[in-house]
């Protein structure tokens, strides 16, 4: 066996090399850039333009309307979630009985717009007044806020349901044989091991999902429901101040970069626990993987000590 008389002194690692300016680049930059003086442009023209006697007026009504917003947006998706798992499973099924609704339900509120789906509901239903009323159901569609919450579930649960069904699907099949090999029930293959690593590869699609249903709930002001938006036309109604949707996108702005930066924190948390070996306990691992790693190791420690 040999061995080195005399070690090398580490080195510096070598500059890194100057980066090119492609065509690319610059027009990133150039972007970059553009967006930089539009910015200031805003900031210029709302400091001109503050107003202190309309902020006092209106600053609540804005704030009421983004309460309103954001109980619409969560309890949608929270109704969509639940209501997006027997979609999902009836996607997956391989019985026609199953899924060809499901694939009909998901074609349809995926194939039409938001805002045609809140129209069907809201006015579309209005023509059967009184068969919903001889069932006791014109008191739940007569208002505009239910018919909202109905249409954006309904909405959002078709998307959802794919996003499920995708994630799911993702998940190896070694899993489910892993678990059928320790005994495992279908209810405890699921509930352990598949759904927590579906979860971390549905977890940036949801993210997306949601931050769109924030957006589009902009629309539920056309059916009296006084949202962000619907109190941004009402208080433009009042005052023709264009800074008033202005401010409005601030809102939106700030609620979907909030969103985001606690989405990449959760995402960079889940690769810090993957990394350490911690938050995938859903992952079955092969006992005998590290045996065959293992084995020529200790022949080779054993031919040293011989």
């Amino acid at each position: 066996m040999s061995f080195a008389k005399q070690l090398i002194a580490p080195q510096r690692p070598p500059p890194p090399a100057p980066r090119p300016w492609t065509l690319s680049r610059f027009a990133g930059l150039s972007l970059m850039a553009i967006w930089i003086l539009v910015a200031i442009g805003v900031i210029l023209f709302l400091t001109a333009e503050w107003d202190p006697e309309k902020v006092a007026k209106y600053a609540p009504k804005y704030f009421s309307g983004l309460g309103v917003t954001l109980t619409l947006v969560s309890i949608s998706i929270v109704l969509g979630a639940i209501a997006s798992v027997p979609v999902a499973l009836g996607r997956m099924s391989n019985n026609p009985l199953l899924s060809m609704p499901a694939f009909f339900y998901v074609y349809f509120f995926r194939g039409t717009p938001l805002i045609a789906q809140l129209f069907l509901i809201y006015y579309g239903l209005g023509e059967f007044r009184h068969a919903l009323d001889s069932i006791g159901l014109w008191g739940f569609f007569r208002e505009p806020w239910n018919c909202a919450i109905l249409a954006f579930t309904l909405n959002t649960a078709a998307y959802q349901a794919e996003i499920l069904r995708g994630a799911l699907q993702s998940v190896p099949r070694g899993q489910h044989e892993g678990a059928k090999a320790l005994g495992l029930s279908r209810f405890h293959t699921y509930w352990k091991v598949i759904i927590p690593q579906a979860l971390i590869v549905a977890l940036r699609p949801y993210g997306n999902e949601i931050i769109l249903m924030i957006k589009g709930s902009a629309i539920v002001a056309i059916i009296t429901v006084f949202d962000l938006f619907g109190e941004t036309r009402r208080a433009y109604s009042r005052t023709f101040d264009f800074q008033a949707y202005i401010w409005a996108a601030i809102f939106y702005l700030i609620i979907v970069e909030g969103l985001r930066n606690l989405w990449n924190a959760m995402e960079k948390q889940k690769g810090h626990a993957d990394k350490s070996g911690v938050g995938r306990k859903g992952h079955i691992k092969n006992p005998h993987a590290n045996q065959g790693q293992t084995q020529p190791q200790n022949n080779a420690d054993q031919a040293a000590d011989q």
